[in-house]
């Protein structure tokens, strides 16, 4: 029976629960605090003829995404032109730049020319990666996790050994591979499930399949054109969007959740589910019908939250690719400054974004446009004094990769974005920015759950519960939380007002 449904939040997951809500039936209405639809991967335009996505920036498991497409009777050409990066992208190191080549003959080769032997190495990891890969996106993560008899199936049972569940990424990379520098290569991708690669589950080496293998792409005009398509499909299957408007309290009823308290007035619906920041949202509801105590959130291990900055440039700079990691300093360094010291790192690592490398239209003629980050540990003190010392080394060091010369001369645009940003922005806790670490003490059942255990019609989705933190995951869960609310069993409601 169709079901009044409102969603909080129009993220990725959020987009995608009212996109396959909305093809179920429901009646479902999205509510967002913000003016425009994405979450974290919102996208602005400056009067000077710049377009910044202002979050995710690398395109992975692409089939992830062909998926939804075609559940609901799309193909990607049918919104923007995907274009596979060639070479993916670069890691500078303190002696060398490694490109990382988009055909996996060339990798192999690359990898040979670096550590004899470690061509075959790789394509024997690959070949794992690629049956984790396999069973893990299939298996595990469209499972909502809300009972470990979930994952008691013949092939996950006789799979547990291959998937390497209880080992740790750094032990099992280190297998393969003796160079520090494959070996950071390799470690690169699970950075930002936010721990150290001893402390993540060598399961995740289903993410340089899902990266190295599967290529990396980029959709033309931006990021913000996959968030331009879900949204479309989800009016298309008929749900409905209110932006500017926050929610701003969850009322119970009887044990269930019956009505919102939006910009001022009651909205009454059959069930919610929440894609904004989990612990906002708990936060919204009388402590009792919480799932989880200040305690319980104060002791989880957060990703990383990070330092952006969005910069424009009068003229191109020369040597750059779409992608480049600037990884000159030591990664374990870097690790602990975020997840041990919890402090601003001293050597850091950092990321850097050129899309009008790839795409001319995201600067005005003869501009570049470029994104820079930097991971860090959430809850940070950041001042505008502290931000402005970082941006200066990171321009110092891409002048020295390049021959730039004064870029910071240079610059026709530029604005911060960090960890405040996230808390005013999103509600994000501490200011996260890529939600709970997949440890394997939080992973599956032990993540929070995805059914609030007390009011029977409110739920939960995105990066703070399962599959976890990142583009595919988010669109996966609210695939997974729209089939739950799905079998909830329909009441009498009233019309909003």
């Amino acid at each position: 029976m169709a079901k009044k449904i409102a969603i909080i939040g129009s993220g990725i997951s959020g987009l995608s629960a009212a996109a396959y809500a909305a093809k179920q039936g429901h009646e479902v209405y999205v509510f967002e605090k913000n003016d425009i639809p994405g979450g974290r991967a919102r996208q602005f335009t400056t009067p000077n003829g710049y377009t910044f996505d202002m979050g995710p920036s690398w395109y992975w498991m692409p089939d992830i995404i062909d998926r939804f497409f075609a559940d609901f009777g799309y193909k990607i050409c049918d919104f923007y032109k995907l274009v596979s990066l060639q070479p993916q992208f670069d890691v500078l190191f303190p002696d060398r730049t490694l490109s990382m080549p988009s055909r996996i003959e060339d990798m192999y080769a690359l990898f040979e020319e670096i550590e004899p032997g470690s061509g075959p190495r790789l394509e024997a990891f690959l070949k794992a990666a690629k049956y984790k890969y396999e069973v893990g996106m299939q298996q595990f993560v469209y499972k909502p996790c809300l009972s470990w008899w979930e994952f008691v199936r013949p092939r996950i049972a006789l799979s547990a050994l291959r998937l390497n569940l209880f080992s740790n990424f750094r032990d099992y990379v280190a297998r393969y591979f003796s160079h520090p520098q494959l070996r950071t290569l390799m470690e690169f991708p699970v950075i930002f499930l936010g721990a150290s690669p001893q402390q993540i589950p060598a399961l995740y080496s289903l993410m340089n399949y899902g990266g190295y293998a599967l290529g990396t792409w980029y959709p033309m005009g931006g990021f913000y054109e996959l968030i331009k398509a879900m949204h479309h499909i989800a009016m298309a299957q008929g749900a409905r969007f209110y932006f500017n408007h926050n929610v701003e309290q969850i009322k119970v009823k009887q044990g269930k959740v019956h009505t919102l308290l939006i910009n001022g007035e009651d909205w009454h619906f059959d069930a919610v589910i929440a894609s904004s920041d989990y612990h906002h949202t708990e936060s919204l509801i009388e402590a009792p019908y919480r799932n989880y105590s200040e305690q319980y959130w104060d002791k989880k291990v957060f990703a990383p939250s990070c330092l952006i900055f969005y910069l424009g440039f009068k003229e191109r700079i020369p040597g750059l690719r779409h992608h480049t990691l600037f990884f000159e300093h030591d990664l374990d360094d870097h690790i602990h400054s975020i997840y041990t010291d919890k402090q601003w790192p001293d050597k850091p690592l950092f990321y850097a974004c050129c899309p009008s490398v790839t795409d001319t239209s995201v600067a005005p003629e003869g501009h570049e446009n470029l994104f820079l980050l930097m991971p860090l540990a959430p809850g940070l003190n950041d001042e505008e004094k502290t931000r402005a010392r970082y941006l200066d080394e990171m321009l110092q060091r891409i002048e020295l990769h390049t021959g730039a010369q004064d870029l910071k001369a240079r610059l026709d645009y530029q604005r911060s974005y960090c960890v405040r940003d996230f808390v005013h922005d999103y509600n994000a806790y501490k200011g996260n920015a890529y939600g709970l670490a997949n440890t394997l003490g939080q992973t599956a059942v032990l993540k929070p759950s995805i059914r609030n255990k007390k009011l029977s019609n409110l739920f939960y989705t995105g990066q703070l519960t399962v599959p976890g933190p990142g583009v595919p995951p988010s669109i996966i869960s609210g695939k997974i939380v729209a089939g739950e609310l799905h079998n909830l069993k329909a009441e009498p409601h009233e019309t909003a007002i």
